[in-house]
């Protein structure tokens, strides 16, 4: 082969290459994909801040004087599968792990925290916990698994309370504080929709914090026997700070927030961070208070945000935010299949659409 041939292939060989590579590119990019809420009424009027999402055709939710109703069908209908004598009751947070076994938490100072338990599908609740500490409130929970989660107290003492279960919410022990950071004197978590704190993998944890002049992020690697601190950029105040953390790894997470007395100005109301916490940097975006988030499985780098004033898309690991829609939803919570549920005031609830 003669050098011009040889040079001539080898050029011919690198545009091929390139060219390879650019298509690679496009495909890889694609179309993005387009976001959209279907309503899935639910016959009540009740305000719905906790929702936990199976599959595509089931999902529980609960919220207000005693409300917990479960669908089998992707929304078409709706049980009331709530505890006896809960009307009462605000079920701000709840854990299903399927079709029949549920762990529900109740708020409120004093005896009104309360945990249940259920195994066949809401028809009997155990209750397994009941605060008995005046000083005490309990906020939102997170499980590692199937039989590892903790529950987030507001300071007692000047410390952030941990309840903890190994055995899938049958039983609770509060943590001994030792290892807690102390608490700034007007900081407190929201419990705005059952995501103030946040599990990954087998150890991590994190909740957040408003109500002082800084918010913050604590964070645990021992699942909730020791504690560090972080301050983070995201706007605090009285009524401001973080509603909700969501992390996809123990390193990658988003935070969202901002003063739900001014839904509409929350220019410094989320944040993310690729260190597991130890650095948060603010969002571009979504601008307004928001007060639930998930990561979406099976789309990398997505999450969503809900709010009373719209939803968000982040495509981009949290760093942007893009409005899909401007109806209320309080919280929202994604299965491992890919589906997503969101629930808020006068008892909306839709699924997450994902059109490719």
């Amino acid at each position: 082969m003669t050098s011009q041939r040889r040079i001539a292939c080898a050029a011919l060989i690198t545009a091929i290459g390139a060219m390879t590579v650019l298509a690679a590119g496009i495909h890889a990019a694609g179309p993005q994909a387009s976001f959209g809420w279907e309503e899935r009424p639910t016959g009540t009027t009740a305000g719905l801040r906790g929702v936990s999402a199976v599959s595509d055709e089931v999902a529980w939710v609960s919220g207000s004087g005693g409300t917990v109703l479960r669908t089998l069908d992707g929304g078409a209908t709706w049980q009331n599968v709530a505890p006896p004598d809960a009307a009462a009751q605000a079920f701000r947070d709840l854990e299903a792990f399927g079709v029949d076994t549920a762990v529900l938490l109740a708020i409120g100072t004093g005896e009104a925290s309360r945990l249940y338990r259920t195994d066949d599908g809401g028809a009997t609740w155990t209750k397994t916990y009941q605060n008995t500490d005046p000083s005490a409130f309990y906020d939102c929970m997170s499980f590692f698994d199937r039989k590892r989660g903790l529950v987030l107290g507001d300071p007692v003492g000047g410390k952030f309370q941990i309840l903890a279960t190994e055995d899938g919410g049958r039983s609770w022990s509060l943590l001994p504080n030792a290892g807690m950071p102390a608490a700034l004197p007007g900081e407190f978590a929201f419990a705005a929709s059952g995501t103030c704190i946040e599990t990954a993998g087998g150890r991590d944890a994190w909740f957040a914090t408003g109500g002082d002049a800084v918010s913050r992020v604590f964070h645990s690697d021992d699942r909730g026997r020791s504690w560090t601190v972080t301050e983070t950029p995201v706007t605090s105040g009285p009524t401001a700070g973080i509603y909700s953390l969501s992390f996809t790894s123990p390193r990658v997470g988003i935070a969202v927030g901002g003063d739900f007395l001014a839904p509409t100005n929350a220019a410094s109301g989320a944040a993310y961070t690729t260190d597991g916490g130890e650095t948060w940097t603010i969002a571009n975006g979504p601008g307004e208070y928001r007060s639930g988030s998930a990561w979406v499985p099976r789309l990398p780098r997505t999450a969503v945000a809900v709010g009373p004033t719209g939803s968000d898309v982040s495509r981009d690991g949290g760093r942007s935010w893009t409005r899909f829609d401007t109806g209320s939803l309080d919280a929202v919570d994604c299965a491992q299949t890919g589906a997503c549920w969101g629930s808020g005031a006068g008892g909306r609830v839709a699924r997450l659409r994902v059109e490719r």
